[in-house]
């Protein structure tokens, strides 16, 4: 019995569908399916009971699918514990990261460590939404603010400073606001999510908190999108110091108002469980911490 045939079987147990399996597992239907009929000719029992609509599982699969976990996840575990006590970086990384913070930040920082590290390979979703780990074909994720699923498991990399910030043509043609009171007065770039505009932006000052009711005429679910308006000079936005980073380095766009601190957030790397934390999820969070840190200090905040 191949253990990448039980894997399967774990996989259409999850999702009660071959379809979805195969899918999860980025393979073809029929070789789904070929798995599951050898698995359970090898038992000599049917794992799944099959309808018209779904499959559920059998007595005998009741029983067969609990103990399979444990023997799979006990063997990935020796396997890991291998690779640690010989300090083995390979396999794959599937993560998926922030839109902006990924495609102009994080993704040479990948690329550097694949250079270094030639058994490894990456399979990168950009995407600002939430993950699901048991629907998406990610491993880990990179996100702001820290995991709220207790079931997870979570590496804090570095606090991120809110930045307002526009570019140095928009500033000469609209001035540039010094209290948060002017700001209505500007047009505002908004990130949207799940269908909620953030247009309240809120600055504090010697504890003293100000919330800005903001008015724009843009708005977008991508990060980079709202940056890129920004250098564009179509307006003013705030956003994490990792992603303004390059941009404010190179002069692209100015930080304003820094004397009123705009909200602050955690980036995490986060985990399905603690098997999945590998030998190379360690490196990658290291590289992480080192990478964002030099990268603060540069901005000098």
């Amino acid at each position: 019995m191949l253990l990448s045939d039980l894997e399967v079987i774990l996989k259409i147990s999850e999702h009660r569908s071959i379809t979805a399996a195969a899918a999860h597992l980025d393979m073809r239907v029929a070789t789904a399916s070929a798995a599951l009929k050898r698995v359970e000719k090898a038992l000599g029992a049917e794992i799944f009971i099959r309808t018209t609509r779904q499959l559920r599982l059998s007595s005998a699969g009741e029983r067969y699918i609990p103990e399979c976990e444990k023997a799979l996840l006990l063997l990935e575990q020796a396997k890991q514990n291998i690779k640690e006590d010989l300090n083995v970086i390979d396999g794959e990384l599937r993560i998926t990261l922030p839109s902006d913070l990924g495609r102009n930040v994080v993704t040479p920082w990948l690329d550097e460590l694949l250079d270094k590290h030639p058994n490894l390979s990456l399979r990168v979703n950009l995407s600002d939404s939430q993950i699901d780990f048991y629907r998406d074909s990610v491993d880990i994720a990179l996100r702001y603010g820290s995991p709220k699923d207790a079931g997870l498991y979570g590496f804090k990399i570095c606090d991120t400073q809110g930045l307002l910030c526009a570019s140095p043509r928009y500033l000469e043609t609209h001035g540039t606001p010094q209290h948060p009171h002017e700001l209505p007065a500007h047009n505002a770039l908004f990130y949207q999510l799940y269908d909620k505009t953030h247009d309240v932006w809120e600055f504090t000052k010697d504890k003293q908190t100000y919330k800005v009711k903001m008015n724009g005429n843009r708005a977008s679910n991508d990060g980079d999108l709202v940056k890129h308006w920004c250098i564009e000079d179509k307006g003013l936005a705030v956003k994490s110091c990792l992603d303004l980073s390059n941009d404010i380095l190179a002069g692209r766009l100015i930080p304003i108002m820094t004397d009123y601190q705009a909200k602050q957030n955690e980036l995490w790397l986060i985990c399905p469980s603690r098997q999945s934390i590998t030998p190379a999820v360690r490196l990658l969070r290291d590289t992480l911490r080192e990478k964002c840190a030099e990268l603060i200090d540069r901005l000098a905040l």
